[in-house]
């Protein structure tokens, strides 16, 4: 079972847009990362995300790249909000799941399936980037990947899921 977990996209300032919808670099670079997932040939059973239209965005953009044949927004996955029941659900759920969300929860929850505790910050989480974990007995980092990584690379990314 793998969980892809995703930091939605670079959004614009509530100044700018009171929703926060991703701005048109963070929905290129959302772009450029869910071309990468489609050309890597990553299938998802679903993708959870949070009701913050940046998140929703996002997901649509990676939904839409890796066939995900259900996507749904849950309750629970804003930025504060706690992470200590997820990993149950989550590996009660035995599918391969991405989640398109939002520090600190994303990082929180990464740490929490990781190392068992939320505190500690063991992996980079970044705008559009996606950080692969892989479940057998325990929670293990696959790969991560981000929209800086792929600059100037284009399709030629050697990479291996």
């Amino acid at each position: 079972m793998k969980l892809y977990l995703v930091q939605h996209g670079l959004s614009l300032p509530e100044e700018v847009d009171s929703e926060k919808s991703l701005s048109p670099e963070g929905e290129a670079k959302s772009r450029k990362i869910a071309e990468f997932l489609r050309e890597k040939n990553i299938r998802l059973d679903r993708v959870w995300h949070s009701s913050k239209k940046r998140a929703v965005q996002t997901a649509q953009i990676m939904a839409e790249s890796v066939s995900s044949p259900e996507t749904q927004e849950r309750k629970g996955l804003n930025p504060m909000d706690p992470v200590g029941d997820f990993p149950g659900e989550i590996e009660a759920l035995k599918k391969d799941l991405m989640i398109v969300g939002h520090l600190p929860f994303v990082q929180k929850l990464a740490s929490l399936l990781l190392s068992g505790t939320e505190d500690k910050n063991l992996i980079s989480v970044r705008n559009s980037g996606v950080i692969c974990l892989e479940h057998t007995d325990s929670w293990k980092v696959l790969w991560t990947v981000t929209p800086e990584l792929l600059e100037g690379q284009g399709s030629q990314a050697e990479f291996d899921s």
